[in-house]
């Protein structure tokens, strides 16, 4: 397998910033199939030892793991380019949606084009839990890590973190006492050792200049440092309220640091803070965003920068401008520390690829996110489809058949989930020009 040019490369990470639908799931199975299905530029082992590390960060681990595999086949300029390119599209398309918004108010046609994906997005994520669960629940005891996983999350409602925490000091003890619990039972496993050189990254792969190198590591924190003071010198300088953006930049430079378990575990908290506390929008307006943040590609976490707009355009009495310098200040101040923990931290993980103890206990973190990801996947079903209320009278029946019909044409037809989520956008137009 030759390597592939970064010309190719940044085709897919264009490409991939304008269909990662379905949340970190969906963006993780859409990497999964081209990557490592189609084209073969890394291996089963890679992706999973990429995503661990990925699950543990906080902020989007889809995000952060097209970073990482990007630094894998290309170096910093390659991990830079993966990650920007993921995020790049839906920011544009958020502002323009801002926009639109605030100019027009309501946006029936958008939610109608969208209505169709809600069904399709369940159908993505239910096939990335079976294709996860397959290829990470190996022994009896990932299976019961999975299970507790679950169970802490759906019925508890123990927060996300927690739970890897959990999951990982269970797996050290075991580790230690118990070490056939580790005793990976599936055999597709051995078959998965033999395929490795198929891959152009692969376990055997030697990446250069891994490991902890002090000078590095400070430098890189350092130009971190500075890239996140020149927003703040320049906003002293050039504007008359430094008060304002200073609060911005702050607020979601913080709000990055606390993203574990994803946008839905920090978003009850940005809400009650920027709505109750700043007031920089109202619920309704908080509420419309999250809408629209589910109906576009790129990480739910975009949600935030829809709020950012929504405190420039309020803040200075309605000003188009502002909201979209809000914009894009909350999306440089939320995605910086995702670069930072990526670059700085994935030569040093590298190293611990044949650690065979490292490697066995972070299996347990996606075995974990296998519980969590059928946690998620019960949840969305649950709001999709049961709009009002779980009985027969609230059940959408047009959305569980659509959602029936897109798992079976792309588990069992095959068909591309590019294809289908502009199938499914479509039948959501055509269905409200329809009943409307």
């Amino acid at each position: 397998m030759e390597k592939p040019t970064f010309k190719e490369a940044l085709k897919f990470w264009t490409k991939l910033g304008f269909i990662s639908f379905g949340g970190p799931a969906g963006q993780v199975a859409i990497m999964h199939e081209f990557l490592v299905d189609k084209k073969k530029w890394i291996s089963e082992s890679k992706f999973l030892h990429a995503l661990n590390y990925c699950m543990v960060l906080p902020g989007p681990e889809a995000q952060q793991l097209a970073t990482y595999i990007g630094w894998m086949l290309h170096g910093n300029l390659g991990g830079l380019a993966a990650g920007i390119l993921f995020v790049l599209p839906s920011m544009f398309i958020l502002l323009g949606l801002s926009a639109i918004y605030v100019s027009f108010g309501n946006l029936p046609w958008i939610f109608a084009l969208f209505s169709g994906l809600k069904p399709a997005i369940i159908a993505i994520v239910i096939l990335a839990l079976i294709k996860i669960g397959r290829k990470s629940l190996l022994s009896p005891f990932h299976y019961f890590i999975a299970l507790a996983a679950f169970v802490c999350i759906f019925f508890f409602n123990i927060q996300f973190p927690l739970i890897i925490v959990c999951a990982l000091i269970t797996a050290t003890i075991c580790r230690q006492f118990f070490p056939t619990f580790f005793e990976a039972t599936n055999k597709k496993t051995i078959q998965k050792e033999l395929d490795e050189k198929e891959f152009y990254i692969n376990k055997h792969t030697i990446t250069p200049n891994i490991g902890f190198k002090p000078m590095r590591f400070w430098k890189q924190v350092s130009v971190g440092v500075l890239l996140w003071t020149i927003p703040l010198v320049a906003f002293y300088n050039l504007t008359s309220d430094f008060e304002f953006w200073k609060k911005l930049s702050l607020f979601f430079t913080q709000a990055a640091f606390v993203t574990f378990g994803g946008a839905y575990a920090v978003l009850p908290y940005v809400a009650q803070v920027s709505v109750e506390k700043f007031n920089w929008l109202t619920n309704l307006q908080m509420i419309d965003g999250l809408a629209l943040g589910e109906t576009t590609p790129g990480p739910l976490i975009m949600v935030l920068v829809f709020v950012g707009f929504m405190a420039g355009h309020n803040h200075f009495g309605g000003s188009l401008a502002m909201g979209t310098l809000g914009l894009v200040t909350t999306t440089f101040y939320t995605f910086l520390p995702c670069f930072l923990f990526i670059l700085v931290g994935a030569p040093i993980i590298e190293r611990t690829q044949e650690n065979k103890r490292v490697k066995e206990i972070l299996s347990f973190v996606t075995a974990a996110v296998v519980g969590v990801i059928l946690n998620l996947t019960i949840y969305l079903g649950k709001a999709v489809i049961f709009p009002a209320n779980i009985s027969f009278a609230g059940l959408d029946s047009i959305t569980l058949g659509w959602t029936i019909v897109s798992f079976i044409a792309m588990y069992r037809f095959k068909i591309g989930m590019i294809t289908w989520i502009g199938a499914s956008a479509v039948f959501g137009l055509v269905y409200y020009m329809i009943t409307h």
